[in-house]
């Protein structure tokens, strides 16, 4: 069977842009081995903030009182928590595969695809029992868990994060490898729901990837909810006995402890979905990590072959990997985008949730630049104090020569939109000083702008 187009992978970029083309007149064949919607609409985004929102709902329930509201005991029905969940995830996965089976002129396959070869810029790709080719196929396979050479750990019954939407019963003690998003999200969400949580952490702090006033910030905020959290620490073996699994760990210190739960979470990274595709066949390379390397407009080193999501390296979101659609819809279009023009923006759904934006603060102090930057708890903004949303801070950087935007971490209440404030600002190349003399909303986070840019102050 010949197709104009042929896409492998139906997560946040492919089914886009095999409707997209499909829409055009073009003959298109979609790929999916697995379910519609990818991890983002099973196992990541939909579900897990979905499960957030049951469980920041008991947080501010079991809060009621500092604000002058009995409820009484509260109580957490994971029964009805997991429900709701599923029926989220259910109506979203649905509705994206009735639009796609709606189309006429593209066609759906429910096998894994692999590439078989090409032959004068034809790339076969095998289906199930069936030969399918395309001279242009794009890649949107996504990414599944690391799981760590522990010894012992493929004997126990530990989650992934594709089985942990699968739980019927709230763990008594959630023990969690990996201290970064994945990790530090479900340890909240679960102790909110009243599991005991422990989570260790090979590096010497929190989400190594923010600042160390930021990292200190979260594990405070995390440890005061009652989360245990051992940085600093490795994992060396993992055995289980009935009911309990039991994490040996060996400290900083040399010294080593045991932690022992009822379940246990591996969230220690992810690795491209890769070396499912046969790339060899067609000669497509990936790099030392499994990720594919593209160009600008995400085409590969093999001719009418391109990488999108999170298998391009070129970032691990869902807002990415749609991003990456738009740019290879509008260049088939004839606009000329690049992905190397974006700055990286992202949230991590901790509560207060924490937004990202370009550099952090050590980053601009490696830079070389002439570096302006502020930070500005949260305890000190009147809207945090009317809602007693005191934790988290806030942290703008621009560039004192050209007066741009070089970064910003949106630690607070609303956190994950008022970044977003700074992120489209900066596509604008506009001077910070504009932003300074806008007219804000009061009483909002984000009416703080100008006020946190007149505390700007060069970095030390």
């Amino acid at each position: 069977m010949k197709y104009d187009a042929i896409v492998i992978g139906a997560g946040q970029a492919g089914p886009s842009l095999a409707a997209f083309f499909a829409n055009e007149g073009q003959k298109v064949a979609l790929a999916e081995g697995s379910i519609m919607g990818g991890s983002c609409v099973n196992y990541g985004c939909t579900p897990t903030k979905t499960m957030r929102a049951s469980a920041r709902v008991a947080y501010q329930a079991k809060r009621a009182s500092e604000y002058g509201i009995n409820t009484g005991d509260v109580t957490v029905d994971f029964a009805k928590v997991m429900a709701r969940k599923d029926d989220i995830v259910s109506n979203s996965r649905d509705g994206l595969t009735d639009w796609l089976e709606s189309i006429d002129t593209l066609d759906i396959y429910r096998e894994y695809a692999q590439f078989v070869g090409t032959e004068h810029g034809v790339h076969q790709i095998q289906v199930g029992d069936k030969i399918i080719e395309a001279e242009r196929v794009y890649l949107n396979v996504g990414t599944h868990a690391f799981i760590p050479p522990i010894d012992g750990l493929g004997t126990v019954d530990y989650l992934d994060n594709v089985k942990l939407m699968g739980l019927t019963a709230l763990p008594e003690h959630l023990v969690i490898l990996g201290g970064s998003y994945i990790g530090l999200e479900i340890g909240q969400i679960f102790r909110r729901f009243g599991s005991d949580v422990t989570i260790i952490e090979h590096s010497s702090r929190v989400a190594v990837c923010e600042d160390e006033d930021v990292s200190a910030e979260i594990k405070r905020i995390m440890t005061d909810e009652g989360i245990t959290i051992h940085t600093d620490s490795s994992a060396r073996s993992v055995s289980q006995d009935d009911n309990v699994i039991a994490v040996t760990v060996s400290l900083s210190d040399g010294h080593e402890i045991q932690v022992s739960g009822s379940h246990l979470l591996v969230a220690t990274g992810r690795v491209p979905n890769t070396d499912t595709l046969n790339l060899d066949a067609i000669g497509l390379e990936t790099n030392q990590r499994g990720y594919i390397e593209t160009n600008n407009q995400l085409e590969t080193s093999v001719a009418g072959v391109f990488a999108l999501g999170d298998i391009n390296g070129r970032g691990a979101f869902t807002h990415t990997s749609y991003h990456d659609y738009e740019i290879v819809r509008d260049n088939w279009n004839g606009e000329n985008r690049s992905a190397d023009d974006r700055t990286m923006v992202y949230s991590m759904f901790i509560d207060p949730p924490l937004g990202r934006v370009g550099m952090t603060e050590q980053e601009a102090r490696e830079s070389g630049r002439n570096v302006l930057a502020m930070t500005h708890e949260a305890k000190n903004v009147s809207r945090a104090k009317e809602d007693s949303e005191l934790n988290g801070l806030v942290k703008l950087i621009v560039d004192a020569d050209t007066e741009e935007f070089l970064g910003a971490t949106t630690f607070i209440m609303q956190g994950d939109d008022v970044v977003q404030v700074v992120s489209n600002y900066m596509a604008t190349g506009a001077s910070y000083k504009i932003m300074q003399q806008a007219l804000p909303i009061h009483p909002t986070i984000a009416e703080y702008f100008p006020t946190w840019l007149s505390m700007l102050q060069p970095l030390d």
